[in-house]
């Protein structure tokens, strides 16, 4: 055929075009490009393609395919000079033998073609023109038709021109050399492997190999052949035009309408064909997110497909793309052959059903580009759920036998098309039907691990966020759509499915209620009854799409009825599920603004008989460690509905009842941990509840009116921790090994007492904060560990500071009785360390806990004030507990010393006994145990008071606290134990007595006797052996008398040493020394003397 049109041909040349060739050569017209763009499902077109080039929404509103172009005289075509109005009439088969030839010498292109990239360019630029021509002369007969081509209705030969007879021959021509193009291409999926390898051409860049040119040309064809017969039907205005010479030489009828039927179909099995060896390759976990084109021009061609064919089906009522669609995928699922026009599609496939699923939902997402090639979400496809409804049914059928993954994906592609159309209610009923027979399966892909299972529901509240992400469906593009496959099951995905169909009738409408019906009509009490977890849980789950979508009071009642099903003694994993599908529905019903009290009611009276049989003294260990799980769950259910709720007005007091009388008692440790935390969420957001709403009303809220219900309802919550919660609090604060949490439990009780004081039991009026901080934190019964922990989250909330600064107790000033706590806390730090010194987890954490009460403690307003008087400040960085005790014992000292006036200073004494109450019984435990650290801080701290407060010790309040003193840390029958301790502190005991006895008034002989009993019993005590100048200069006795500058009462100190030095050992009777006058004699006391 290449032989006919050889280079001797010569077409006929205007001549005028000479004058008009520069104007002959049109614009680029649009062709299949994908070098631009970028593999994205969501992707705009090629902007150099049919779609967005605009040329699709031209033919399909009967425009000039070119408007511009090919307005001149002459038309440069083949590189040949055409007459633009006549050219395609007069030289039919001329322009068509140049376009064969031209797809020749791509083809030979192709074959010769090397990996020699020295000629990649060369190679690229042929093929490019090669192809640019092609399509250029297939633009050239479409606007040629549109423009220039006007069909006569009769022929008479012999008044016409010889112009008007070929130009009457050319639709039977033209269908003839249309024809013969699509022999010429064949289809598809017969091109060579080389040439089909272009589709997948990875990062092409610019340069293109010859095969990629004669692939996209094919496209080209394809849609060409397509269009120019569409126009040609347009034109001839219904006329059935015959290919005459084709006729007469087969015998057989070549129409254009059996034509343009014949090569769509066998476009739709090419593009079905290449989809199909796609799929192949597609896991079920990328279904969504893997496309059924190769390339992007393949996925224009599928638009434009779609969009001529509905064009079609509207204005000529031929098929719709979807019957075309479903007359070739047909076959595919049901197993029979084929119809004749769609035989040329492959048969084999290893996942039919699958494919169908597959490719359709795909086709359907690419339903919403407009003729523009924009993504709309608007439908510009129609829907197909007649042929979504057959495969549903072969998914879903009884005996099919499709397992989970499968059905799966089957589910998840239906899914998609519900997002894409308007959700079908027969579709709802199919897969109900399949489920309610399944309802109790697992739904588990084995080789997706875990996360094959969905989504665990652990909580309350992870069963209703997954109710509502059920009802709130990601956008279908997104990847939490694409990727639910591996995060939700099947049936999770039929929930989103039943959710998106009631969602379209909200306001209770027949499809509605048929769902609604169809699925209550399902359950029994039998049905019930056999349900094993993973059926409660699918038909918990379900409910609670349902009642998001409907009627809540009605769905959630009928729930119930049906849990109520459920016997007695079902096993405790049952009712930990109960629990929190009744406990998901509460919030729900917080959600839409609706009481809780019916459905809290029925809970807590469940709750209350499962704590009863936690509690009862029968029943054994396994199975109370059994019952904790419903009980833990409710915990963290009504935990859930607490922190979720924005007014705690709607009855959730009712969920907080008698039965953590009997739970709390029953309570192991780590059980109790879990209840105490459970209370301070409750008691936390009780709090900032009531806070906000006092915050946000008038003046007059608690007026009778909406706050006023608001403020009732609080205090109804409160009320029921009071009575369900503190009386077991308060019996656990003397224990000697107190909860980690009790002390923040207690804390958030007064805080409530501060919030709203009129809630607290009458045994806590009128003063319910300072009675609890009384029970809690001022107790000297109460253990370091509790009080350190306790304290804190009082001391640093402001307002409760500024009350204790107002208000007052019997037994002094509440900021005084937080200091001798704290006080006392410093003194006992030590006894929560092991017996052998080293740190225990109580002993670090008391540490941790006084560091931070001592930061509290300092910045109290009366100790801040009294630090101001003295003039002390305590260090900026972190102060440790014992520096800033010494810190408060001089500041009283010395606020003390400067006052003058005789009230004020018998006050300040008060104020400072106060401060360390008893604290020989706060020093006791430490006494007797037998941690050195210990023994030395009681002995170090006591000094330091006896040093710094002497003047104040030695009045007639504090003196019997000093005699106590002396007689029980300096004059002990036995002083093994306290060498160590009384070395070190020995100096401040002397310094100290030694002021008061100079300045009491009442008891100064004796406290002047009491210091030199002391200062000859450790004379002596503390002399070695065999003594030496160096070991008595360091003699605590003596170094308690030396100073840096001499004071008077230094000097005093001193007199009293040389005085007991002369007397009890410089002077003896008999005839030799006492047996520690030898080193009593190497004591140096001139030095003393001559600094008096």
């Amino acid at each position: 055929m290449a032989d006919d049109f050889s280079q001797s041909l010569t077409p006929p040349v205007s001549p005028f075009a000479a004058d008009s060739f520069c104007d002959m050569t049109p614009a680029r017209p649009p062709c299949f490009c994908c070098s631009e763009t970028k593999e994205d499902p969501t992707g705009a077109l090629s902007p150099h393609g049919y779609v967005a080039g605009g040329s699709l929404k031209r033919l399909l509103l009967r425009l000039d395919p070119a408007p511009t172009e090919y307005e001149t005289d002459t038309v440069e075509i083949f590189g040949f000079p055409w007459v633009t109005e006549t050219a395609l009439v007069e030289s039919t088969k001329l322009l068509f033998g140049l376009f064969r030839q031209k797809v020749y010498r791509l083809e030979s292109l192709v074959q010769s073609s090397s990996h020699d990239f020295g000629q990649a360019g060369n190679l690229h630029y042929e093929a490019e023109d090669l192809r640019q021509q092609c399509v250029s002369f297939l633009q050239y007969v479409k606007v040629f038709l549109h423009r220039f081509f006007e069909p006569t209705c009769s022929l008479d030969t012999s008044d016409s021109h010889p112009y008007e007879e070929l130009e009457a021959q050319l639709p039977s021509a033209l269908l003839e050399e249309v024809f013969g193009i699509t022999l010429l291409v064949g289809q598809l999926k017969d091109l060579p492997a080389n040439v089909q390898s272009a589709f997948t051409i990875a990062n092409p860049g610019k340069i293109f190999p010859p095969s990629w040119h004669l692939l996209h040309l094919h496209l080209d064809v394809h849609w060409s052949v397509l269009e120019i017969l569409h126009i040609l039907n347009h034109k001839m205005q219904g006329q059935v035009v015959y290919a005459h010479q084709f006729v007469n030489l087969t015998g057989e009828n070549l129409t254009d309408s059996s034509l343009f039927e014949e090569h769509l179909c066998s476009l739709l099995c090419d593009l079905t064909a290449l989809a199909m060896g796609k799929y192949s390759k597609v896991r079920p976990t990328e279904a969504l997110s893997s496309h059924h084109y190769l390339c992007s021009c393949t996925k224009e061609l599928w638009v434009l497909l779609m969009h001529l064919l509905e064009y079609r089906n509207k204005v000529l009522h031929t098929q719709s793309f979807w019957s075309y669609m479903n007359s070739l995928l047909r076959p595919l699922v049901s197993g029979k052959p084929a119809a004749e026009q769609f035989s040329g599609l492959p048969t084999h496939c290893k996942d039919p059903l699958g494919l169908t699923w597959w490719l359709l939902t795909h086709v359907a997402m690419l339903g919403q580009y407009s003729r523009s090639g924009t993504l709309q979400h608007e439908k510009h496809l129609g829907e197909n759920w007649t042929f979504v409804e057959e495969l549903l049914k072969l998914s879903c059928q009884p005996k099919g036998g499709v397992a989970e993954e499968q059905v799966r994906m089957h589910v998840h592609c239906c899914l998609s098309v519900c997002l894409l159309w308007d959700p079908s209610t027969s579709a709802v009923s199919t897969l109900w039907d399949y489920y309610s027979r399944n309802l109790s399966a697992s739904f588990t892909v084995p080789w997706l691990g875990v996360s094959g299972m969905g989504t665990l529901c652990k909580t309350s509240l992870a069963l209703f966020e997954q109710a509502r992400s059920c009802c709130s469906p990601a956008p279908l593009h997104s990847p939490g759509h694409t990727q639910l496959y591996r995060t939700a099951n099947s049936f999770h995905l039929f929930l989103r499915v039943l959710a998106l169909c009631l969602a379209q009738d909200r306001a209770g409408g027949v499809p509605q209620r048929q769902i609604k019906g169809r699925i209550y009509s399902k359950f029994s009490s039998k049905k019930m009854q056999e349900l094993p977890e993973a059926g409660l849980m699918n038909f918990l789950l379900l409910f609670l799409v349902v009642a998001r979508q409907m009627e809540l009071e009605d769905v959630a009642s009928r729930a119930c009825e049906l849990l109520g099903y459920l016997p007695s003694n079902c096993p405790p994993g049952h009712r930990t599920l109960v629990w929190r599908g009744q406990i998901a529905l509460l919030l729900l019903f917080q959600e839409r603004g609706l009481d809780v009290g019916a459905q809290a009611g029925w809970l807590a009276s469940s709750f209350n008989e499962t704590a009863k049989e936690f509690y009862d003294k029968t029943t054994d260990a396994s199975r109370r460690l059994a019952l904790w799980g419903p009980l833990g769950s409710y915990l963290e259910g009504v935990a859930e509905v607490f922190e979720t709720s924005s007014s705690l007005n709607l009855s959730e007091e009712k969920l907080l009842n008698e039965g953590f009388d009997w739970l709390l008692p029953a309570c192991h440790l780590s059980e109790l941990n879990s209840a105490l935390g459970f209370l301070q969420i409750v008691l936390s957001q009780l709090r900032r509840v009531h806070q906000r709403s006092v915050q946000s009303a008038p003046a007059s809220a608690w007026a009778p009116g909406n706050g006023s219900v608001v403020k009732e309802r609080h205090l109804a919550v409160a009320a029921a921790l009071w009575a369900h919660f503190f009386s077991f609090l308060r019996s656990l604060r003397l224990s000697q090994t107190p909860p980690a949490q009790l002390a923040d439990a207690a804390a958030g009780f007064t805080l409530l007492a501060l919030d709203l004081p009129g809630s607290a039991p009458q045994d806590l009026q009128p003063n319910p904060v300072q009675s609890i901080m009384q029970c809690f934190g001022w107790d000297d019964m109460v253990q370091p560990v509790l009080v350190t922990r306790y304290l804190p989250h009082l001391l640093q909330n402001s307002e409760l500071v500024s009350s204790l600064s107002r208000d007052s107790v019997v037994s002094g000033s509440a900021q005084s009785l937080s200091v001798r706590a704290w006080f006392r806390c410093v003194l006992q730090q030590h006894l929560h360390k092991n017996p052998d010194g080293s740190g225990s987890r109580t002993g670090r954490a008391v540490e941790e806990q006084l560091l931070e009460l001592t930061r509290l403690v300092l910045r109290l307003p009366e100790v801040e004030g009294l630090l101001q008087r003295a003039g002390l400040q305590p260090p900026a960085s972190r102060t440790e507990p014992t520096a800033a005790l010494e810190i408060f014992v001089k500041a009283v000292g010395g606020v003390y010393s400067g006052l003058q006036v005789l009230s004020e200073r018998s006050a300040m004494v008060t104020r400072a006994l106060d401060y360390i109450g008893d604290i020989m019984k706060h020093i006791k435990p430490s006494l007797v145990s037998k941690s050195q650290e210990g023994l030395q801080l009681a002995y170090w701290a006591v000094g330091c008071i006896v040093k710094h407060w002497s003047p104040l010790l030695a009045t007639s309040k504090a003196q019997q606290l000093l005699f106590r003193i002396v007689d029980g840390l300096l004059l002990p029958h036995n002083l093994t134990q306290q060498d160590k301790a009384l070395r070190d502190s020995l100096p401040l005991y002397l310094q100290g007595l030694s002021v008061a006895s100079c300045v009491s008034q009442s008891q100064g002989a004796y406290l002047k006797q009491q210091l030199r009993s002391v200062t000859r019993r450790y004379l002596d005590h503390f002399l070695p052996a065999s003594p030496s100048m160096g070991v008595i200069s360091n003699h605590p006795v003596l170094l308690g008398a030396c100073e840096a500058n001499p004071t008077p009462r230094g000097a005093a100190l001193r007199k009293t040493i040389l005085d007991v030095l002369c007397t009890s050992f410089l002077q003896f009777k008999g005839h030799a020394p006492p047996s520690t006058t030898g080193s009593s004699a190497h004591v140096p006391v001139g030095a003393p003397e001559e600094k008096q």
